[in-house]
C-alpha cells in the first residue's frame, strides 16, 4: 500500500479536470472556527503568488453577508454559496463550482456525509477539522474507492486533530531514513496545551457518545485499511495510567486526544509504508517530580471517570446544558494567549533516535487549527503539482499522506514551529 504515482489516472484525470469557479469555498463559515477560517482567508488570500477565488457557503445568505462585511476588503472579493447540508441539489452545485471544499460545519457525522459524497461525486478535494473517527470510517467505506480512482483528495483531521501528531511522525520517519538508512519503527509524543474548548467540538464528541458509536471510537485500528492490523495489538492500547518517562524526562497522562490522533498516524503508517511492526502513541506532558506525579495520577483517573460519566445520558445532557453552544467559544483574549507544544521521539530497532518539535502560538482548537486547515486548502488548491503521490493519488487520506512537504513548508511560512534533530543513542 505504499504511495506510488498513479500515471495512467494522472491522464485520465488531467483530461476530467475543469476550471472551477472557486479555489476554495468555506462551508460552515458561519460557525465559530469558520468565521476565523473567513477572516484568515481575508487576510492572507491576496498573498498567494496569484489571488486566491474563495467563497463563503452555509444556509443563510444573510449570516454569511455578515461574515463577509466583517472581514472587511480582504473578503470584498469572495462569494457567497448557500447550501444547506441536506440539500443534495445545492451541494451538488457547490461542489461543481469548487476545486476545494474547506468544512468547519461539525458535527460531521450530522452535517458532513451529503457534502463528502458531493465533492466524490464532482471530482472536488475536501479537508475538515473533525476528530470524529467512526464518521470518517464510514467515509473510507463509502467513498476511499472512487476517490482512488478518480484522483481525489478527501482529507479529514486537517486541525489539531490531527495534524501535529500525523506531520510530526511523518517527519521522523523521513528525517530516519535520511539520517541513518533505516525505518523509524516507533514514535511518542507528548503534548503541553494552553486553550479553550468550543461548543461544535463539544457537540461532536457528545453526539458520538450519543450515537452508540464509543465501541468503535475506542477501536485503535479503526481507521486502517481493510485488513492491515498488527499481529501483537495489545502494544498499541490507548494508555489509562501515568508512567514517569525516560525520554522526556517528564510525567506523562493519558491525553484526551490519544484516541483521535493515534487513528490517523496508523492510517498513515499503513498508507505509507512506515513499516509492519511500527507503534505510535502520545500523552499529555505534566511536568517532573513527585507532584507533577500526583497531579498526573489524579488526572488519569478523572479522565477516566469522566469518559465513563458521558456514556450515561443524564450526564451528556447536563454536560450539553452547561457547555458553550455550537458557534460560542473562547475569547479573543483567550485564544491569543493559548498554545501547544508537541514533542515526538522517534526509535529505530538499532537505537537510533530522532526529535521533532511542533509548536506554535494561539488557541490550539481554535487559532492554531484555523491556520492548520486554511494552509491545508491552500495546499491543495495552488501546490497540486507539488502533492505527495502525484496529480492522481487519492482516496480517503490523512494530512501526511496526501499533504506531506508541502504543508510542512506552508505551515512554517505561516509562522509555526516545526523542527527536526537527530542524534545517536
Amino acid at each position: 500500500m505504499a504511495l506510488a504515482k498513479q500515471s495512467e489516472t494522472d491522464t485520465r484525470m488531467s483530461s476530467r479536470k475543469v476550471q472551477k469557479k472557486y479555489d476554495v469555498v468555506l462551508y460552515g463559515a458561519t460557525g465559530f472556527v469558520g468565521r476565523q477560517t473567513a477572516a484568515y482567508f481575508a487576510q492572507h488570500a491576496l498573498t498567494q503568488g496569484r489571488p486566491v477565488r474563495w467563497a463563503l457557503a452555509g444556509r443563510s445568505a444573510d449570516k454569511l453577508a455578515a461574515i463577509k462585511a466583517s472581514c472587511g476588503g480582504g473578503a470584498s472579493n469572495a462569494g457567497i454559496v448557500v447550501a444547506d447540508a441536506q440539500d443534495i441539489s445545492a451541494l451538488d452545485a457547490l461542489a461543481r463550482d469548487a476545486a476545494v471544499v474547506l468544512s468547519t460545519a461539525g458535527p460531521f457525522a450530522l452535517y458532513g456525509s451529503e457534502l463528502v459524497a458531493a465533492c466524490v461525486r464532482h471530482g472536488t478535494h475536501y479537508v475538515d477539522i473533525t476528530g470524529e473517527t467512526p464518521w470518517v470510517h464510514e467515509m473510507i467505506q463509502r467513498h476511499h474507492a472512487q476517490a482512488a480512482r478518480d484522483g481525489t483528495r478527501i482529507i479529514p483531521f486537517c486541525g489539531f486533530d490531527s495534524i501535529p501528531s500525523d506531520i510530526g511522525t511523518w517527519l521522523l520517519t523521513q528525517a530516519m531514513q535520511q539520517q541513518f538508512g533505516e525505518p523509524c519503527q516507533s514514535v511518542k509524543a507528548s503534548f503541553s496545551v494552553r486553550g479553550g474548548l468550543n461548543g461544535g467540538t463539544l457537540a461532536s464528541v457528545l453526539n458520538i457518545l450519543g450515537t452508540g458509536q464509543a465501541k468503535a471510537f475506542a477501536d485503535p485500528f479503526l481507521l486502517n485499511p481493510q485488513g492491515v492490523r498488527p499481529a501483537n495489538p495489545s502494544r498499541h492500547k490507548d494508555p489509562i495510567v501515568p508512567h514517569n518517562d525516560r525520554d522526556f524526562r517528564a510525567w506523562l497522562a493519558p491525553f484526551f486526544m490519544g484516541p483521535i490522533n493515534t487513528r490517523v498516524v496508523r492510517r498513515s503508517a499503513a498508507l505509507l509504508a512506515y513499516g509492519d511492526d511500527f507503534e505510535y502513541q502520545e500523552y499529555l506532558r505534566i511536568g517532573s517530580g513527585l507532584l507533577a506525579g500526583a497531579a498526573a495520577t489524579s488526572l488519569s483517573m478523572g479522565m477516566a471517570s469522566s469518559q465513563w460519566a458521558l456514556t450515561l445520558g443524564p450526564v451528556r445532557a447536563m454536560a450539553k446544558r452547561m457547555a458553550p453552544s455550537p458557534g460560542e467559544g473562547p475569547s479573543e483574549r483567550s485564544m491569543d494567549n493559548g498554545s501547544f507544544r508537541c514533542e515526538l521521539i522517534g526509535k529505530s530497532a538499532q537505537g537510533h533516535k530522532v526529535f521533532a518539535r511542533i509548536a506554535d502560538k494561539g488557541d490550539p482548537g481554535n487559532r492554531a487549527t484555523t491556520k492548520m486547515v486554511c494552509e491545508s486548502a491552500l495546499c491543495l488548491a495552488l501546490n497540486q503539482n507539488e502533492l505527495p503521490g502525484g496529480k492522481g493519488w487519492g482516496g480517503v487520506l490523512t494530512p501526511a499522506s496526501g499533504l506531506g512537504e508541502v504543508l510542512v513548508q506552508r505551515l512554517r511560512n505561516a509562522g509555526m514551529t516545526l523542527e527536526v534533530q537527530t542524534k545517536t543513542s
